[in-house]
């Protein structure tokens, strides 16, 4: 079942988290991957619309359907998977309002998993480095600047969607992830390095 709707407003996630409801009778895994931005405009060139693009979509959207599928994940001790990114936690250039809205997600991962422990609710997060459509455009119109990328990733590659983040998704939400919670897990191939 697939609906389209506007994750940074209230009403519209009541109603994908309704309707799910209506037609699955459950909830047992929210995955929070919806963000906007402006990428590629420094920090003192940003607008007030461009920053309140990336949180509306990116914090307040992972808020809304984390506060709006609560309930439902208490009755099944389900789980909840954040995407955040690199961007924040490298402070990569002409990302800051993507950045800010990652780390805010971060943030409110950690608090939820402290919360929501006691509950059966598990709440990590996701940095990725995966290949998108967005990414293959860029290899074409950018190839040097793109052969370049590749060379800083240990393992020569970026990271398939479906295979290397979805298979972390399912153990995650599967009863051998279940004791994982509050967790930053870096899928970059090596790129992501950190203590």
């Amino acid at each position: 079942m697939a609906i389209t709707a506007d994750s940074g407003k209230e009403e519209n996630v009541k109603d994908v988290i309704n309707k799910t409801i209506a037609e699955f009778g459950k909830i047992d895994v929210v995955i929070n991957n919806a963000q906007a931005s402006k990428s590629g405009i420094l920090l003192a060139d940003h607008t007030t619309q461009d920053f309140d693009l990336a949180i509306y979509t990116g914090l307040y959207g992972t808020f809304n359907y984390m506060k709006f599928a609560f309930p439902h994940l208490k009755e099944s001790k389900g789980s909840v998977i954040n995407f955040a990114s690199g961007a924040g936690l490298a402070g990569r250039p002409g990302q800051s309002s993507y950045a800010a809205a990652k780390e805010g997600i971060r943030g409110m991962s950690r608090v939820a998993a402290t919360e929501w422990g006691e509950f059966g609710i598990n709440v990590n997060v996701i940095c990725p480095l995966a290949m998108t459509e967005s990414l293959e455009n860029w290899r074409e119109n950018y190839p040097e600047l793109y052969e370049k990328t590749i060379q800083g990733i240990p393992m020569g590659r970026f990271a398939d969607a479906e295979k290397d983040i979805g298979r972390l998704c399912i153990f995650l939400s599967s009863e051998d992830g279940k004791y994982i919670t509050g967790e930053t897990i870096t899928v970059q191939g090596g790129s992501g390095l950190r203590p």
